[in-house]
């Protein structure tokens, strides 16, 4: 969420940032709505204070004309007091509606684009930032897409999850089971060797969690939601390792905070239909291990830039042709000020599959969250927090099994082999 003060002094900065996001005219007045209410709520802030100063004179004034007996005077003083606190209530009644009000369209409002964010509306227009230099697989006529692949070596299972639960939970078996739990131990010991602290967080969060990462009030419609316990699935780690430091100073000396969990993901993702879903590219149940970081805002790019190179090792290590894209405006998340997507190559599909998305959030998660650290001067200022996938299985899988595919069966990258105690999955 943006700060109050930001929009006051960014105007215009603010504006052109949402025209980026490809707000509307009629959408931008949300800028002018959120000053006017913040007018409002210093005015009537003002007039309460004084209502208040006035009320805590006149009782203490009521108190000494007791004490001298002068017992008419303090009734009208009292009669007076009585007046005072009426106002007050409705003064502060005026400043709850302006504050409730004043929340709710700084809800509505993304963060700003960082400046090299470019414009655009789809994913179309996003912008190759690394592109892969080498010449991609050509597998040939005969090289089978995962989910083919899956049905010959025993990989996964999709009918199977269907009858368990529902269409989008794949049930892993055999040497597919495994090679799950050795990509999320390759993942995890490569991010512990990074720094990061390995964390194991719930697997459902609070309504609380869910708004101060952003989740809410933007994203209802894609997340699972236990109603009877007003508690969430989450759809990333994300959400439990960065609201571990919710309500939370931290000292300077402390960055930078580096978090890592691999956690079952659980998404909706209402309205996907189609031939470029099958198999394990769209589910509603993944496995992913997520990197967290919560930086000085000095340094959160060049944190960014550092997790971009983590997530890159990891590809290369895995032997996967990728690029990276800068995500443009109309494409990004709503708490990101700036994205980037890995995608890896499907050599049988012939398509790029997302695997993995890193993002500055700048302040507008620690400003709903209340993170904050102390600086040299005592004084406590909003970090920054950052996160990535690092990465998420489910495309992994299919980009592997379609990337090292041959006639003996799928072969292992030697980075992961330790992990598998197999070279090839046949």
């Amino acid at each position: 969420m943006l700060q109050v003060n930001f929009i006051r002094n960014n105007k215009e900065r603010v504006i052109e940032g949402l025209k980026k996001r490809n707000f509307s005219a009629e959408d931008l007045r949300l800028v002018d709505d959120v000053l006017q209410l913040d007018d409002t709520r210093r005015t009537t802030q003002v007039e309460l204070d004084t209502i208040l100063a006035e009320r805590n004179t006149l009782s203490k004034e009521i108190g000494d004309l007791m004490k001298q007996g002068k017992r008419a005077e303090a009734e009208q003083q009292k009669e007076r007091v009585t007046l005072l606190k009426e106002q007050a209530t409705v003064f502060e009644n005026r400043m709850s509606a302006a504050q409730s009000q004043l929340e709710t369209i700084l809800y509505r409002i993304p963060n700003i684009p960082h400046t090299s964010v470019p414009f655009g509306k789809t994913p179309e227009e996003n912008e190759v930032y690394k592109a892969w230099e080498k010449p991609l697989p050509d597998l040939g006529a005969n090289a089978l897409p995962h989910w083919e692949l899956s049905a010959k070596y025993t990989v996964f299972d999709l009918e199977l999850g269907t009858k368990l639960t529902g269409a989008g939970f794949p049930v892993y078996r055999g040497k597919g089971a495994k090679l799950q739990r050795a990509l999320i131990s390759f993942f995890l010991d490569a991010a512990t060797n990074a720094g990061y602290e390995e964390i194991q967080p719930p697997l459902m969060v609070n309504e609380d969690s869910a708004r101060g990462t952003g989740q809410l009030p933007d994203k209802e419609a894609q997340m699972y939601y236990v109603e009877r316990d007003n508690l969430y699935l989450i759809p990333t780690a994300e959400v439990p390792l960065t609201n571990i430091y919710r309500d939370v100073i931290v000292e300077e000396k402390d960055f930078p905070i580096k978090l890592t969990g691999y956690t079952p993901c659980f998404r909706r993702e209402a309205g996907s239909y189609g031939a470029h879903v099958r198999g394990l590219n769209r589910v509603h149940q993944f496995d992913k291990v997520e990197i967290v970081q919560i930086q000085h805002p000095n340094k959160s790019y060049d944190a960014l830039m550092e997790m971009l190179n983590h997530v890159a090792g990891l590809l290369d290590k895995l032997e996967l042709p990728y690029r990276i894209l800068r995500l443009c405006g109309g494409d990004m998340g709503f708490a990101s000020a700036l994205t980037f997507d890995f995608e890896v190559y499907s050599a049988a599909q012939q398509r790029w599959l997302e695997v993995s998305s890193v993002s500055n959030f700048e302040t507008f998660q620690t400003n709903r969250l209340k993170l904050r650290y102390r600086d040299a001067d005592k004084k406590t200022q909003l970090a920054h927090t950052l996160n990535g996938s690092a990465l998420a299985l489910a495309r992994i899988v299919a980009a592997l099994l379609e990337n090292h595919q041959t006639l003996e069966g799928i072969v292992i990258p030697a980075a992961l082999r330790p992990y598998t105690g197999f070279d090839i999955l046949s």
